[in-house]
């Protein structure tokens, strides 16, 4: 009997891992939105995170976000001014690195899907451990989408990528808290808008939109390619097991139907 040399997804009590076609150049969009954010896309979890964290910690030294904060506003020097030049240095190979990888990565990703795919390879249905079970079911696009504005994180929770959610989550309170805009958000609510700006950390409410622009479509596309690992799982089960149409079916109450 022949057996795939390949996999189409993982499903584990933890996380739920899945190949499937990605465009390389939206991959490398996200890498070059944040470094990170376009390896957790491919679902290379481990890769992304140790690039998220450094990104974080180069770019807060270097202070990059501040300085594209104030060419934005057309102080050019200022902009000069703010950026050590050190850490800038370093920043300029993870940057490369990551966006490079991304892309690169996707394209040798989407030719394992073609093989996979062509090899039909099996999908699990179902899997129940001492920590949780995961199995595949019909999930809401717009939900996810909706879950991840709420709290970045939330999303991708609802589409069991666990680890990736957790982590969202840390991440986004973390800048959440060293930013400030929860203050700026109560004290602009109370009418003290001058206030509420200078309270404002600029550096660390730069990485907010990044955040949310990637929860937002890695959740959405997330779900989408959930619904459509559920359609082939079904599929192949079908083919296996009621390969032709004279083959007895199972009637509804349980007896078979006769052809």
């Amino acid at each position: 009997m022949y057996q795939a040399r390949r996999l189409r997804s993982n499903l584990s009590t933890i996380s739920t891992t899945q190949l499937h076609l990605r465009n390389p150049w939206v991959v490398a969009f996200w890498s070059f939105a944040f470094p990170g954010c376009g390896n957790l896309v491919q679902n290379r979890k481990v890769i992304g995170m140790i690039l998220i964290v450094w990104e974080l910690i180069v770019n807060t030294n270097a202070q990059i976000n501040l300085s594209i904060f104030y060419s934005l506003l057309g102080q050019f020097e200022l902009a000069k001014e703010v950026v050590d030049k050190q850490w800038f240095l370093m920043y300029m190979g993870l940057y490369t690195y990551g966006i490079w990888d991304s892309f690169r990565g996707t394209i040798d990703l989407n030719k394992q899907y073609r093989l996979a795919d062509m090899e039909d390879a099996p999908t699990r249905a179902f899997t129940m451990g001492a920590v949780d079970m995961n199995f595949t079911d019909i999930r809401k696009p717009w939900l996810a989408a909706v879950f991840s504005l709420l709290m970045p994180g939330l999303g991708h929770l609802y589409v069991f990528k666990v680890i990736i959610g957790l982590f969202m989550i840390i991440w986004t309170v973390v800048v959440v808290f060293q930013s400030n805009v929860l203050q700026a958000i109560h004290l602009s609510m109370t009418g003290n808008i001058g206030e509420a700006i200078s309270s404002l950390d600029m550096q660390w409410l730069m990485y907010i939109p990044s955040i949310y622009g990637y929860v937002l479509f890695d959740g959405y596309v997330s779900a989408v390619e959930f619904n459509n690992l559920l359609k082939k799982e079904q599929s192949k089960f079908l083919r296996d097991n009621y390969p032709v149409s004279a083959f007895p079916m199972p009637a509804a109450s349980g007896r078979e139907q006769s052809p």
